[in-house]
C-alpha cells in the first residue's frame, strides 16, 4: 500500500491533483461487417433536401413524410460514402462538384416526437475526403426504423434560391 501511495507523489513529495478529466473513454467498438451475401438487407427511407435538413415538425404526422424520399435497401456496415454515391444517381445537386452533403438520423424520441440528429458530412466527388466517409450506419448507431436525412449544399446553389 504505501509503495502505491508513493508512486503518486511528485518528486518534491506533494502528491498529484486529482484528475479531473476522469478515466479514459472505453475505445469505440468495432462492427463485424455484415456478410452481405448471407445477410437480408434493410430498407433505408431517404429524404433529400436542396439547401439544408428538413425540419422535424416535417416528420411529425405519420404518411404525411416530405415527398422527395428515395428508398434504398442496404446493410448496417453500409459506409456515408456508399450512400452518397447511391444518393448522386437520384438527386442531379448532389452530383455537382461543389456539393457537399449532410447526414441525418430521423428518430422518435422517447415522447414520440421526431428528433433530427446530425451524424456526418461528405463531399460529392472524392477529392476532399473527410473522415466522415468511412463511418458506417451501425458506427453512428443507426437503429432499424430511423429515417436518413440528406441535407445536399453548394456554394451556388444557396445563392441561387
Amino acid at each position: 500500500m504505501a509503495g502505491a501511495a508513493e508512486a503518486q507523489k511528485r518528486q518534491g513529495g506533494r502528491p498529484f491533483p486529482p484528475s479531473a478529466r476522469g478515466p479514459p473513454p472505453p475505445p469505440r467498438p468495432r462492427f463485424e461487417p455484415v456478410d452481405r451475401e448471407k445477410t437480408c438487407p434493410l430498407l433505408l427511407r431517404v429524404f433529400t433536401k436542396v439547401g439544408g435538413h428538413h425540419s422535424k415538425e416535417d416528420f411529425a404526422v405519420r404518411g404525411k413524410e416530405p415527398k422527395d424520399e428515395v428508398q434504398i435497401y442496404t446493410w448496417k456496415d453500409a459506409t456515408l460514402r456508399e450512400l452518397t454515391d447511391l444518393v448522386k444517381e437520384v438527386a442531379p445537386a448532389a452530383r455537382r462538384r461543389d456539393a457537399r452533403l449532410s447526414f441525418a438520423f430521423v428518430y422518435p424520441d422517447k415522447n414520440g416526437r421526431f428528433v433530427v440528429r446530425e451524424v456526418g458530412k461528405t463531399f460529392s466527388y472524392g477529392n476532399g475526403r473527410r473522415l466522415d466517409d468511412s463511418k458506417t450506419l451501425n458506427e453512428l448507431r443507426f437503429e432499424i426504423g430511423d429515417y436518413l436525412d440528406v441535407a445536399i449544399m453548394s456554394a451556388e446553389l444557396s445563392t441561387v434560391r
